[in-house]
């Protein structure tokens, strides 16, 4: 899916030797190459001669069989066809004879870690020695042995006796004819190793059959296995670094492939060059450093040279760069080499002694065209059509050469137009004819974008030295239109690495390899290069480089990039760290991270602090319907997104593709659809995609209203309307599955009263009904069914209505009518509605389009025709459970029928009802307020049961009401209206306040009745003495001259009042109070101690220390015991009254519960209420006592209460520590499969108010 871009190109022509170079070894401290020729090893500075120390022959016959930079040991190890190993110090310019060999060498391989060293020498074998060179083992190449690896027989039979398929039997007697190597292979052997070390393979050739022959080796020298007989196997041979296959070239008769091994031997494996069996020859295959990238350096027969890139996706080899040097010897490579640290760097010396460096670079066009060269042919998938995975496409491109590079047009409307740039210097444009372009090198133009028109912007090398590029603004000539020649020129100082282009502003940015930003102003007079900078006219530049560039306008236009490292900047500023792929579309920002999500955010609401706080925000993961974020799967990677759509295009690890509408983009464009009030493409979007139609009327409530008709008509489709009329509910969606992003601007406005469903329904049906109630019926009927309150007998009413009438063109029948309304309702519901309408031809009609048995209806049918008209209604709404109404007929069948009526009233318990459909003076009236009033005793409401039956005259059953709810005022009134005797009255006070009102308390009340009505004024002072009342019981005693209580019954009360305060004060708040509040400390303090050693012994210096709250129950799921969170789990299923239960029992006071502290809060809270609402009580005690001089017992109450008051006031802070309603409910943790649920035991009492308000104290007390 992704294309080799061309970063960077170096060339070196300083370098000048005798001789021809052979073979070069990159230095990685220096950045530098070692070559070797026939006479000497060549860096830029110093030359070394390895013929005035006779390592080489002066007549220039020598061969350099291997180089090797070794940076551990600060040298170059050079071995020679002859046999020697040479050592050359590069910081003491010494150099040594290592080791030779009389045979002679034929190949020289450093293992990975350059511990070891393998050597092939004259006499076919391998010998092994240490990196200080000191021998190990010398084994023979060729072995009879397969290897340690030899397979094993299972008993199976012979494979002469195998099923060999389509080929027929006579393919076990075939023999199969072993090919000798092609004459042009050297018959020297390769060597390469593992990725690990850990094996290494030999190809050679047997001399029995004259075939090469591939063996593995392990680090000790010892064979694994040996390679089946592979005919026309070539000399080619690299192991691909990551240790999974061994690559070797294959000549077959009709075609030339480039085949795998494993590590057994066996074949895995293949992909065929775009060459005939006998155009080319391979020199060698090589592997990138991390496996990503397959370098094929091949010859043609006609001596052109030239290296391909090949990499693989989704199992399939894709061509994609292709390097040419023309039929000029002296600018055929000599060597080709990978960087050993930069994966995507390749190095190359020619035969005229020049050196050149390549870097390349990831990217994927983001366009909806997917190109991908392979072999001479650009695939093509068009996005808005088809999604298909590579290598299927939609259309094939022909070229008459590989293609290096493939541009789209930036203008939206012609971003379906590509151009190509091929290795032999054209390019190719798709949609408009073709151009051409001369090219001298290969590769001279490694960028290219295409701006507008026929103008394109090239970045190429630079004449005027190696660190610099040069732009090329590229357009057709005048004659011939299909040339393109260069319009200007411009330099720049440093190496243009990406380029991208607004299309909206037309900003062309470039950036150079060390991070550098610069703006390219091609479209003036005279094109130049300036500085990229912020508003303050500071230079920006980026951290770091970049693999990704794009524009996008955040405020102001500003350049994002995204590192290899996954760093996403804007501008200077970083703004994630863990982006794997991004676009910029239009006005969002989409981006896939390595948590696995999709992001996208909308730009114009957005500061790049913005941004920056919303990519650190995780993804807002608790938020379940963020629109800017989902999950994808792991290591996705965006292609694309099709333009004026909602497409997004993934690619996955494993190479498919998939294509998903992300929220945000949907979203933004309903929004804007339904701004721009395009109803139709809204609603066909959201029927696709799942989008609730809630969203057409949420959006915005007021525009939809009025904009109704404007709706219908565009829908025009009865099924569209009654589909958004089902969706219809309740819920903002707006506010709930798609709230606006916190940061957006535009808000959902708000709607008419009411509620929204019969709002829209109505809305509808009135504007349907006004532009074509026939062509519209279906979707009426559909309005009144989804009310809240389904008006379904007024869409049966409708139905009923159509019966008989003439059907029209637009018109619907009665009978599809009724089927759709049997569709939408419940068929027993429906039938029942219709019932309800009392017209028996909209019964029978209901019914016959069910599936009711006619023998279950029609007798009950016939039935109700032989009845009244209102006993009818009656019975129907009764059979429907519709009392309200069957009362209602039912009071209007006459007076033979309201004994069925009371029955009804009080089974269905309608007494309200009932009473306002009867006169009140009739006696049905009567009858129904008695058994109102019954029903109401029962209730224990028997005072209101009193007034029913004292308004109806039943004046006695009142007085037993009035009594009963002890309303002694009413019941007097009754009995002074019967009228009851005095002796009776007096009777009746006498029990009024023996029996109800001195029993609830209401010693006052009581006080009045036997005082006025039952004259016993001893009895009511005693009452009043009894209530604590001091001031009336005086105001009684000296009214009745009855000074003699005063001694006998007020004073002792008096007393006997003073001793309960202070006992209670005492035992209350210092026995009790200060224990509690003593306790609770020890708890509290016992508490942070274990919290304390709890973080000691688990997690020292744990900065989340401060978390755990002073009086947190640390302790209550570790050392409390298991009992309490057994019997948690076992109560959770019990009625609320156990629960309560349960709780309280937690709340225990025994020393040592897990909630202790709680209940001690709960208790000390209950104690300073008791002793606050003692205030009244206190006050008018101490004016008793002062009267009766009883100063001394007054003035120590008043001073034992005043203390305890104060010392709450002390204690209360003590006790309510600030902070505490948030961190002192014990925390106890469930954990589940996915998640931690927290919650609280039971709360924390909020602190006590005192009433200090109230004023008890007297002044004259001391």
């Amino acid at each position: 899916m992704r294309n080799l871009r061309l970063l960077k190109s170096l060339r070196c022509s300083e370098l000048q030797g005798p001789g021809t170079p052979q073979c070069f070894s990159v230095r990685t401290d220096t950045r530098t190459v070692l070559i070797a020729s026939e006479y000497s090893v060549i860096e830029l500075d110093p030359r070394v001669s390895l013929t005035a120390e006779r390592y080489l022959p002066e007549d220039g016959s020598g061969t350099v069989v291997g180089i090797q930079d070794l940076p551990d040991q600060e040298s170059v190890c050079v071995a020679t066809a002859t046999g020697d190993v040479i050592l050359y110090n590069l910081s003491t310019n010494q150099l040594e004879c290592v080791g030779s060999v009389n045979s002679g060498l034929t190949a020289m391989s450093w293992s990975p870690d350059q511990e070891l060293v393998t050597l092939t020498t004259g006499q076919d074998t391998i010998i092994m020695m240490t990196k200080n060179f000191e021998p190990i083992i010398e084994v023979g190449i060729h072995q009879d042995d397969f290897g340690e690896g030899k397979f094993i027989t299972v008993g199976w039979g012979k494979k002469e006796t195998q099923f060999h398929g389509s080929e027929g039997k006579h393919a076990a007697q075939k023999k199969t004819i072993v090919q000798p190597a092609m004459s042009w292979d050297d018959r020297r052997p390769r060597v390469t190793w593992r990725g690990d070390g850990q094996l290494f393979a030999v190809s050679s050739v047997c001399p029995q059959t004259g075939a090469r022959k591939v063996r593995v080796w392990n680090r000790e020298c010892v064979l694994q296995s040996t390679s089946e007989t592979v005919n026309g196997l070539e000399q080619s041979l690299c192991w691909k670094p990551s240790g999974s296959l061994i690559a070797a070239t294959q000549r077959h008769p009709n075609k030339h492939s480039v085949v795998f091994m494993e590590k057994n031997g066996l074949l895995h494996g293949d992909f065929t060059l775009p060459f005939g069996k006998e155009q080319v020859k391979v020199n060698a295959l090589l592997w990138n450093s991390d496996s990503t990238v397959l370098a094929v350096w091949l010859e043609d027969m006609t001596r052109e040279e030239g290296v391909q890139l090949w990499t693989v996706g989704n199992y399939h080899w894709y061509l994609k760069q292709s390097l040419y040097f023309g039929s000029d010897p002296q600018r055929a490579p000599a060597d080709v080499s990978w960087d050993p640290e930069r994966p995507l760097g390749l190095h190359l010396v020619t035969r005229g002694w020049a050196s050149l460096t390549y870097d390349w670079g990831w990217s994927t066009d983001h366009r909806d065209l997917l190109p991908i060269s392979l072999k001479y042919k650009v695939l093509v998938s068009t996005f808005r059509q088809c999604v298909v995975p590579p290598p299927m496409c939609a259309y094939e491109l022909q070229l008459p050469a590989p293609v290096n590079l493939v541009t789209f047009h930036r203008q939206p409307q012609r971003t379906n137009e590509l151009a190509a740039l091929t290795a032999d210097g054209h390019i190719l444009v798709y949609g408009q004819g073709g151009v051409l372009l001369d090219q001298e090198l290969p590769l001279a133009l490694r960028l290219l974008l295409w701006l507008r028109g026929d103008v394109f912007l090239g970045v190429g090398g630079s004449a005027e030295g190696p660190s610099q590029s040069t732009l090329l603004i590229l357009g057709p000539s005048e004659v011939p239109l299909t040339v393109c020649i260069p319009r200007s020129r411009v330099e720049v100082e440093g190496h243009v690495i990406s380029m991208c282009h607004s299309s909206n502003t037309g900003t062309v940015a470039l950036q150079l390899e060390d991070g550098q930003i610069r703006k390219f102003l091609w479209d003036s007079l005279k094109p130049s290069v300036v500085g990229w900078q912020d508003t303050t006219g500071y230079s920006i530049n980026f951290p770091d480089p970049c693999v990704q560039t794009a524009l996008c306008t955040i405020e102001k236009e500003h350049l994002l990039g995204l590192t290899d490292r996954s760093h996403l900047f804007v501008d200077d500023t970083e703004v994630a760290s863990n982006v794997s792929s991004f676009v910029v579309y239009d006005d969002f920002l989409l981006l896939t991270t390595h948590s696995h999500t999709c992001r996208c955010l909308r730009l114009s609401t957005l500061t790049v602090k913005g941004l920056q706080v919303a990519l650190a925000a995780d993804g807002g993961q608790n938020d379940q319907n963020d629109e800017t974020l989902r999950r994808v799967e792991r290591g996705s990677r965006i292609v694309t997104v099709v333009p004026q759509d909602t497409r997004l295009i993934l690619q996955m690890p494993r190479g498919n593709l998939e294509t998903i509408h992300h929220r945000a983009l949907v979203l933004a464009q309903l929004r804007k659809c339904l701004d721009s009030q395009k109803f139709r493409e809204a609603f066909e979007c959201m029927r696709k995609l799942r989008i609730n139609l809630n969203l057409i009327y949420d959006h915005n409530p007021k525009v939809f209203l009025e904009s109704v008709e404007t709706f219908l008509r565009q829908l025009d489709s009865i099924n569209h309307i009654n589909l958004f009329l089902t969706e219809l509910k309740e819920e903002d969606t707006t506010t709930t599955m798609y709230p606006y992003p916190s940061n957006a601007t535009g808000q959902s406005a708000p709607g008419a009263c009411g509620k929204k469903v019969d709002i829209v329904c109505d809305a509808l049906r009135c504007t349907m009904e006004s532009m074509d109630q026939h062509k519209y019926c279906l979707s009426i009927l559909t309005s009144h069914v989804k009310k809240t309150v389904p008006e379904l007998e007024v869409a049966l009413q409708k139905v009923h209505e159509l019966r008989g009438k003439t059907v029209t063109t637009n018109a619907v029948s009665a009978e599809e009518a009724l089927k759709y309304l049997l569709f939408l309702v419940n068929v027993n519901e429906l039938y029942e509605h219709s019932l309800g309408t009392y017209d028996f031809d909209l019964v029978l009609m209901v019914a016959e389009k069910s599936q009711k048995d006619p023998k279950e209806y029609l007798p009950f049918l016939n039935m109700l025709k032989t009845l009244e008209p209102n006993y009818q209604r009656y019975t129907i709404d009764k059979h429907l459970k519709r009392y309200r109404k069957a009362l209602h007929h039912l009071s209007k069948c006459g007076e033979e029928h309201f004994t069925e009526a009371l029955n009804l009233v009080k089974d269905q318990r309608l007494y309200s009802e009932a009473l306002g459909l009867y006169p009140t003076d009739s006696p049905q009236y009567k009858a129904l307020s008695c058994a109102y009033a019954e029903y109401l005793v029962e209730q224990q409401q028997a005072e209101q049961a009193g007034l029913l039956l004292w308004r109806c005259g039943e004046a006695v059953r009142a007085l037993q009401a009035f009594v009963g709810s002890a309303s002694w005022r009413n019941a007097l009134c009754v009995a002074e209206q019967i009228p009851l005797p005095p002796d009776q009255l007096a009777l009746l006070a006498r029990d009024l306040a023996g029996t109800k009102l001195i029993e609830l308390r209401r010693y006052t009340e009581a006080a009045i009745l036997l005082e006025q009505y039952a004259k016993d004024c001893e009895e009511a002072i005693s009452a009043l003495i009894t209530g604590a009342v001091w001031e009336e019981a005086l105001r009684l005693v000296y009214l009745y001259n009855r000074q003699d209580i005063i001694e006998t019954n007020l004073k002792p009360a008096l007393l006997e009042v003073l001793m309960r305060f202070q006992c209670a004060i005492y035992s209350l708040f210092r026995a009790m109070f200060i224990r509690h509040k003593t306790r609770l400390a020890m708890v509290r303090e016992l508490k942070e101690k274990a919290r304390l050693e709890l973080l000691d012994e688990d997690v020292p210096d744990c900065p989340e220390a401060e978390l755990y709250s002073e009086a947190s129950s640390v302790m209550s799921g570790s050392r409390a015991g298991s009992k309490y969170s057994h019997s948690n789990s076992r109560i959770s299923s019990r009625s609320s009254k156990n629960r309560r239960k349960a709780e309280r029992k937690k709340l225990s006071l025994k020393e040592g519960t897990p909630l202790e502290d709680m209940a001690l809060l709960h208790a000390l809270a209950e104690i300073i209420h008791s002793v606050d609402k003692m205030r009244e009580e206190v006050h008018s005690l101490l004016k008793g006592l002062m009267l009766f001089q009883f100063d001394g017992q007054a003035g120590r109450l008043q001073q034992a209460y005043g203390e305890a008051l104060q010392m709450i006031e002390v204690a209360l802070p003590e006790v309510w520590q600030e902070g505490l309603q948030q961190s002192q409910a014990p925390v106890r943790e469930t954990h589940t499969h996915t998640h931690t649920h927290t919650h609280t035991d039971s709360e924390t009492p909020p602190p006590p108010k005192m009433r200090n308000g109230v004023k008890w104290k007297l002044s004259i007390l001391k």
